[in-house]
């Protein structure tokens, strides 16, 4: 009898080690909706077209980095099947897509959606979902608010701390200055715009001129008018790329050659400043965190060496001079990392939780000294930048790498 017991014993404990064994493996992997043991499903929504279209090449760069990771055996073994569809830069059409990515086409999540007008019209909705919108490509400070809006977090330096780095510039080398602002008439242009006069603090009457366009406008020529009639002798440009080389090319067409700030998401050699003309740019001065590819210093650097291959291989028509063909290099990384640090708990919220526990990670691509933090209280990834002034053919850094937090 005893034997009997210590067989029956034995089988309980081996059923129930089993179980336990089988229990684990299963809580090993967890899956949502748009992730299973073979695939993972990114959605991602960009302006292909319309007046924003310059930034269309960040979705095929993107496109073109999940191909080479899904070369190189995937993310812990799993295929990244990229969704990405056209939204114009029209929130309207942005509204659509994303419920097409996140109801019909099952997304895991929205990855890099491009433009504030176009995030703002979604933001609530994917919160209401629970479904990451992650790294989002636009400035805006209210990315940032992991309180009210734990699903959506940013990427790049937000436009506030951006435009007061320039604003403590001007006070402390132009402190005479009038300044005129152009800003695009959204979100994203009041964003730049609020930031520039908290950074100027009390000072913010050194203003004499704010004008502001519609993106629906074919062309800012006469706001460059009225701004040059006004006396001002320092520009603040808030545009995106169409317009920042109207801008440039129409200062220098009227004469008008005050001290010139852009804006660091129109700072792209290959979409802005040589449609502009090289001539035209001179001393203008913007900011910078990652490596500009057209910058002869990085010849030998290994980053951009990896970045030169991965664009032979599998992006080769690629604008090499273009900055947002070095944005999506990186940004696809930061979602690469966090997809990696996901391991087998491809959740939704797992993936927000990884989001926000970047520690110093360095993408190929970023400046010396800049580094992605994020912790469940911030996230804004990337918070440092660095001035920098056109020269010749090339931006030149001058200065050091500053912390976003400069004046707030």
């Amino acid at each position: 009898m005893p034997a009997l017991h210590v067989r029956l014993g034995a089988l309980a404990a081996a059923l129930a080690l089993s179980a336990a064994l089988s229990t684990v493996a299963s809580a090993q992997k967890k899956y949502d909706t748009g992730a299973s043991d073979t695939a993972i499903k990114i959605g991602n929504i960009m302006p292909y077209s319309g007046p924003a279209s310059a930034y269309g090449v960040i979705g095929k760069t993107e496109e073109a980095y999940f191909r080479k990771i899904n070369a190189e055996g995937g993310i812990n073994g799993r295929k990244i099947n990229f969704i990405s569809y056209d939204d114009a830069y029209s929130p309207p059409k942005t509204v659509e897509q994303a419920r097409k990515l996140v109801e019909s086409d099952e997304v895991l999540l929205i990855f890099n959606s491009l433009g504030t007008p176009p995030n703002s019209a979604i933001q609530k909705y994917m919160n209401s979902k629970k479904v990451p919108q992650l790294f989002v490509a636009t400035g805006a400070t209210k990315w940032n608010d992991p309180k009210d809006f734990p699903w959506t977090m940013g990427w790049q330096p937000n436009y506030q701390s951006e435009s007061q780095i320039y604003a403590k510039y001007i006070l402390k080398n132009h402190p005479d200055a009038k300044i005129g602002v152009l800003y695009q008439n959204d979100d994203y242009g009041k964003d730049y715009l609020k930031g520039f006069k908290d950074g100027l603090g009390t000072k913010a009457s050194m203003i004499i001129i704010e004008d502001s366009y519609e993106v629906s406008e074919p062309t800012i020529d006469s706001h460059i008018v009225r701004l040059k009639s006004s006396g001002a002798d320092v520009f603040f440009n808030i545009t995106t790329p169409k317009f920042a080389a109207q801008a440039i090319k129409k200062n220098a067409e009227i004469g008008w050659k005050p001290l010139h700030f852009l804006n660091n998401v129109s700072a792209s050699i290959g979409s802005v400043i040589k449609p502009a003309g090289f001539e035209n740019a001179q001393d203008i001065i913007s900011s910078q965190y990652f490596k500009d590819p057209t910058d002869p210093q990085w010849k030998n650097d290994p980053a951009m060496k990896a970045w030169n291959e991965f664009l032979d291989k599998y992006y080769p028509e690629a604008n090499r001079a273009d900055a947002s063909v070095m944005y999506g290099f990186i940004v696809s990384q930061g979602l690469v990392q966090v997809l990696k640090a996901c391991g087998d708990d491809l959740t939704r919220e797992n993936v927000m939780k990884q989001a926000a526990s970047l520690k110093d990670f360095e993408p190929l691509g970023l400046l010396p000294g800049v580094k992605v933090n994020t912790s469940p209280t911030d996230f804004a990834p990337i918070s440092q930048l660095q001035l920098i002034r056109f020269k010749g053919e090339a931006w030149e850094r001058f200065g050091d790498v500053l912390s976003s937090d400069v004046g707030g």
